[in-house]
Order: structure tokens, then C-alpha cells, then sequence
């Protein structure tokens, strides 16, 4: 099976050559105004918009997880598309990408999958907020092989139940796709995404409860996971669709972190 490049020209160029201009001058930005941490991570949260709004976020989640040593990863996120519950894993052979294929790790899929018995929905296959890091990883860590793992109506503590399994193999990364909340004037949306990035950084329960991010169930299962585990967070970025469209009143909002 191929995981087709179904966003591909949408949420992000269908070129290369494109997506490395974005990035260089996501890189030449960032170094400009922040300080990207030396660390070496074994998890990171990265956004899943167009990456005119949420790539610059996303590229400093990725320069960092380059750090971490790993070539393959388990990439989670929340279904936009339909409906069900649980999460899914489909057994592909290769993921696309402008940059060429990622192999599918068919180990990780099968240990997964019989430990804890995921299902495929195959009418996951086109959800952007996977399928816009694969690009990323691709770009950053070429040889890289991962599978996707897609989450619907699901418990945040059966997600946190496989990154811990993933991560005390202690040679895979994990990738944890959200964005914050939508369509609030700049005002607002900072306040409730404050709660988010409070929660990251602390691992507040309380402040996660006020956070409005598509992929909370996600994120709750991480901070679950580092709290758990002893792991440090640390906030890459934040900003808002408002940095790229000039419209304050009803914005997106985007975070980056990592977990080491």
C-alpha cells in the first residue's frame, strides 16, 4: 500500500525545491530572534496547518528532533476527516513526500498492531495533520522510516499507554500533531492558548482542561507520558495565523515543543 501525498499543493508545496526555500527561511528567522536548545529529543509536539501559517513552527520542531539520534518514529494525530473510535494504523509501504518515499518501519507497525490490537480505517488516508509532517521528517532526517497512527474518539490514556512503549524501545521518536485554537480574535486566542502552552510546560492538567487544540487528546497523552517518565519540555515557538495574514480577528493558533 502507498500513503499517497493526498495535501500535497495544498497544505504544503508539491516541490522540493519550495518547501526548502520555506525552510531556509523559517531556519534564517528563527536564528535571528530565538535560540534553538541543544538537545536531544525523544518526542516533539509540531502543528499541521499550511505551512505559510504553521510551517515555521513546525520546521523548529523538526531542526531540533534532527538531534535526537533516531531513524524512525511513530507520527500521531487527530482525525479531521472522519469519525470513529480508537486509533488506526494502516500497513503501507511507503509514505510520499516531495522529497521522495519514507519507508514504512513494518517492525513498529507489527509490534503495535498486535500489542495493542489497532485497526485500520482506511478512510483515514488523507489526514493533513500526519500527512504535514511527513515532509519535514523527510527533509531533516532522510533516512528516517515511520508509521502513522491517526486517533478519532479516543482515551488520551490509550494513546500515552503506546508512546510509552514506543519511547522505552529507546530507539524511536515520537511526532505529536495539533494545532491550538481556532477562530478567536488575537486577543482571546492568546489567552487560550497560554493554557496550552502552561500545560506543556508544567505538565498542568488544569490548564490543559481550558487549552482548545484539535489534538489535546494527544497532547494530554505525551504530558501524561513525561510526567510520568521524568522528561523536561521545552516551547519552541508560538504564534498565530495572524503572523502571516495581518488578520487579528479570527485566528489560529500554533505551537511547537519537545520533550528530552
Amino acid at each position: 500500500m502507498i500513503r499517497k501525498a493526498e495535501v500535497a499543493g495544498a497544505f504544503y508545496p508539491d516541490s522540493a525545491e519550495e518547501i526548502v526555500k520555506l525552510t531556509d527561511y523559517f531556519s534564517k528567522v528563527y536564528d535571528e530572534h530565538f535560540g534553538l536548545p541543544n538537545i536531544k529529543p525523544k518526542a516533539v509536539i509540531s502543528p499541521h496547518a499550511g505551512y505559510v501559517y504553521s510551517g515555521f513552527s513546525a520546521n523548529a520542531a523538526y531542526r531540533v528532533l534532527k538531534n535526537s539520534g533516531y531513524k524512525r518514529f511513530l507520527v500521531i494525530g487527530p482525525s479531521h476527516r472522519i469519525g470513529f473510535y480508537g486509533s488506526s494504523i494502516c500497513d503501507f509501504d511507503v509514505y510520499k513526500t516531495p522529497f521522495g518515499d519514507i519507508k514504512a518501519d513494518k517492525e513498529l507497525f507489527n509490534e503495535l498492531k498486535e500489542e495493542f490490537n489497532l485497526l485500520c480505517y482506511p478512510a483515514v488516508e488523507g489526514e493533513h495533520s500526519t500527512e504535514t509532517q511527513f515532509p519535514f521528517l523527510k527533509h531533516y532526517i532522510p533516512d528516517a522510516s515511520m508509521v502513522e497512527l491517526v486517533y478519532s474518539q479516543e482515551e488520551p490514556y490509550n494513546i500515552a499507554k503506546i508512546i510509552k512503549y514506543v519511547l522505552q524501545k529507546g530507539d524511536t521518536g515520537i511526532v505529536i500533531s495539533t494545532d491550538l485554537s481556532h477562530f478567536y480574535d488575537i486577543d482571546e486566542a492568546n489567552f487560550i492558548d497560554n493554557k496550552c502552552i502552561k500545560a506543556v510546560e508544567n505538565y498542568d492538567k488544569e490548564a490543559l482542561k481550558k487549552c482548545e487544540a484539535c489534538g489535546k487528546i494527544g497532547v494530554e497523552a505525551m504530558i501524561d507520558v513525561a510526567d510520568e517518565t521524568g522528561l523536561k519540555s521545552v516551547v519552541l515557538d508560538y504564534r498565530t495565523s495572524a503572523d502571516f495574514s495581518g488578520d487579528t480577528s479570527r485566528v489560529v493558533g500554533y505551537m511547537s515543543a519537545a520533550f528530552y
